[in-house]
């Protein structure tokens, strides 16, 4: 699996308004995406990849929206790795491995099962000025 993300040859960027409506819009870009990257829907990635994005944009509108208008999502994929982003300006940064060992609940739970059960990693990277983040989904394809 690639480690460098910068080096992936296919990527595309999306902002929407962080509303209920982004989870769908975040869901169907990525499917449109995979889709013209060649990547199969029915690789056994796709389908909990979509359901990690989902997750993860959920709690961006759910946690963020107040100090962030914005969700920026940002995915990535090459010929053995798919991965994403959800950016928000919200500070606050998740304990993403405290899931993991069992005092995590909910969403992020859900997510670094699926990650991890995948061979996959996840990364949480603070901006520059502290007042936001993005968590970093690497999975291989």
């Amino acid at each position: 699996m690639s480690t460098r993300l910068e080096a992936l040859p296919h990527r595309h960027v999306l902002t929407l308004p962080t509303m209920p409506a982004a989870v769908r819009t975040a869901r169907e870009t990525a499917e449109q995406a995979l889709a013209e990257w060649g990547i199969n829907p029915h690789h056994p990635t796709v389908g909990p990849a979509l359901l990690i994005l989902g997750e993860l944009v959920t709690n961006s509108v759910r946690h963020a929206a107040v100090t962030s208008p914005q969700v920026t999502v940002i995915y990535a994929a090459g010929e053995d790795c798919l991965a994403f982003a959800v950016h928000d300006r919200h500070p606050y940064q998740p304990a993403l491995h405290a899931s993991v060992i069992g005092t995590g609940t909910g969403g992020l739970a859900t997510v670094m099962e699926l990650t991890l059960g995948l061979g996959g990693t996840a990364v949480v990277r603070s901006d520059a000025d502290g007042e936001g983040k993005s968590i970093w989904i690497t999975l291989p394809l």
